[in-house]
């Protein structure tokens, strides 16, 4: 690629199987590709005529994800379909529909009986893996980088491989990149964003007018809602994730740009099969520096930071809350706003919020936008700083916040545009159908981004779309809620396994002992145990029970009944931790 040309991505390739070989090709250029052994899983340049006749499968594939290693050998992740989604400053991004994993050289007849159980494991994670959901990429540029940051790179950077371009904080699929990357295959590197992308058209003062949501998940601490909490000791915090909205109006450009993630100290909520598992607040020597290394991070990327935590202040959320403020007032260069939401908002006073916009509105308004003129993007004002905002899990009470603060926001940028004026905003100039716009992309992105963490759609959504609960949407909360319960004891663990393999965190290695060679039970054999016998338990007590009344022995067997199943519950309570659904691969991070 010349320095001045704009780097493009192979955006279909042809994939021809051979019992040796997986043969990639361009449709467009056919004499540009490459294959891989599936002797070895080795990659090579395509080089001189290719018989092609032999192939046994022959079917398009839209990008080559990454490779990784098992006990058997390597499995090459391809794009099997995608969905183009909309434009990111001109350029179309997609988002993932499907992926699979193909087995180079999966021979298994040299692995020892555990191993081939591990290899099974494994092959179970990979299929997970290919049902991730939210991720999005484009052909054409990066989509990493927000706008600020990409008005500030250097001349050419756009020539550069779109790998090289990306932020890899945000780039889902890194750390399996690393054998298209050593092989120079720039091409067909397609790096992945978890997060959210949505657009919609408004028109305002008979102007059609771009609004885009985009937000961007953080790979460093990534993983389940309650196997992943907290920092890490390098101040890396879970459910990490910037979001920008973009508006493209009359000739200008704007972005605003928000973070949100868990509370940046060392806490964790193991499930035990309660609905809410308590919080505890790990005690560490280097809790403080913790705190530190992560708002460094944040005041270095984005400028001045102010923290917004919108956790109860009592209970035993309260603990948690207090011990974020007691470290927040040891970092004077961060300003720390305690809010507690659902006190001050409860579940329908939407417009509450502004008792919390009026607490920031000074350093909102410092913190500015990012606008230029589409037309040579000459810079018309920059941002200086960000809104962090946090609540227990940075879903529901976090997205509902973010959204007013994105609103606020917007109306500053149209007042700047003269797209209204100083009397009016968005909810009174705008058509009803504008702010209908502008309130499901929000309520779009935030079910998005739940589903990523909790595995279920983000509560609250009806407040961000309507401004207040509905009894439709409490019910729906209500199923949400029931779900991410069962998700969160029954099957997050397996889930965490998947995203610690396929981040790195875990690397297969045949030569140490198994990670799944445990000293007890496993939980996916005790949770169907402890079912049976509860559920099994509750009907022999349920029929002595309408015989109760008949004899005096039947009053007995109904008593011993009751005693026992009584006495099973308070088992399988008291060992909740063992029958839940733990990840085998790291644990908690």
């Amino acid at each position: 690629m010349g320095k001045n040309r704009h780097f493009k991505l192979c955006s279909q390739l042809v994939l021809h199987e051979f019992t040796d070989r997986f043969v990639f090709r361009s449709p467009q250029f056919p004499d540009q590709g490459f294959f891989i052994l599936r002797s070895d899983g080795s990659f090579h340049n395509l080089s001189g005529e290719v018989n092609l006749e032999t192939a046994s499968k022959v079917y398009n594939v839209f990008g080559v994800a990454g490779t990784i290693r098992l006990l058997a050998g390597t499995y090459v992740l391809v794009i099997t379909s995608h969905k183009e989604v909309g434009t990111y400053l001109g350029y179309p991004v997609s988002r993932v529909i499907s992926m699979k994993f193909l087995s180079c050289n999966g021979d298994v007849r040299n692995l020892t009986n555990q191993q081939k159980k591990d290899e099974a494991y494994f092959q179970t994670l990979l299929r997970v893996v290919e049902e991730t959901p939210g991720l999005y990429y484009s052909y054409e540029t990066d989509i990493t980088l927000n706008l600020q940051r990409r008005y500030k790179m250097t001349d050419g950077w756009t020539s550069k491989p779109i790998w090289k371009q990306a932020d890899p904080r945000f780039v889902w699929n890194r750390n399996i990149l690393e054998d298209l990357i050593e092989n120079k295959l720039d091409d067909f590197i397609v790096p992945l964003v978890q997060g959210s992308f949505q657009m919609g058209q408004l028109k305002l003062n008979n102007v059609t007018s771009t609004i885009t949501l985009i937000s961007r998940r953080c790979t460093r601490r990534l993983g389940t809602r309650m196997w992943r909490r907290g920092a890490n000791l390098e101040g890396d915090a879970a459910n990490f994730i910037e979001t920008e909205q973009l508006l493209e109006y009359d000739g200008f450009r704007s972005s605003f740009l928000q973070v949100r993630g868990s509370i940046p100290l060392l806490w964790e909520q193991i499930v035990d099969l309660s609905y809410k598992p308590s919080l505890a607040v790990i005690e560490h020597e280097d809790t403080s520096m913790v705190l530190k290394r992560h708002f460094h991070d944040l005041l270095q990327r984005y400028g001045d930071t102010t923290a917004v935590d919108l956790t109860d202040k009592h209970g035993n959320e309260g603990l948690l809350n207090q011990a974020f403020a007691t470290e927040m007032e040891k970092l004077p260069d961060v300003r720390y706003v305690s809010f507690d939401f659902h006190q001050r908002c409860g579940n329908s006073n939407f417009e509450s919020l502004k008792l919390l916009y009026d607490e920031i509105a000074d350093d909102f308004e410092k913190q500015g936008y990012f606008l230029q003129t589409t037309q040579g993007g000459e810079l018309v004002s920059e941002q200086k700083g960000v809104i962090r905002s946090n609540c227990i899990d940075c879903l529901d009470r976090t997205n509902v916040t973010q959204s007013y603060l994105a609103r606020m926001s917007l109306n500053q940028q149209l007042k700047r545009m003269c797209a209204v004026t100083s009397s009016e905003s968005i909810t009174t100039f705008t058509r009803d159908e504008d702010l209908e716009i502008f309130r499901n992309l929000w309520v779009n992105q935030g079910d998005e981004i739940s589903l990523e963490y909790s595995g279920t759609n983000a509560l609250k959504g009806d407040i961000v779309r309507y401004g207040k609960q509905t009894i439709f949407g409490l019910i729906k909360d209500g199923i949400s809620a029931l779900s991410r319960y069962y998700l969160n004891n029954f099957q997050d663990g397996v889930r965490q396994d998947a995203i610690d393999l396929i981040c790195g965190n875990y690397t297969v290695n045949a030569i140490g002992p198994s990670p799944f060679q445990l000293n007890k039970f496993e939980s996916r054999t005790l949770f169907p145990v402890a079912s049976a016998l509860l559920i099994g338990g509750l009907t022999v007590t349920s029929i002595t029970l309408n015989r109760a009344g008949q004899n005096a022995q039947s009053m007995i067997s109904s008593v011993v009944c009751v005693s026992a199943t009584a006495g099973m519950m308070a088992l399988v309570k008291s060992n909740g931790r063992q029958i839940c659904s733990r990840p085998r691969l790291c644990g908690l991070l």
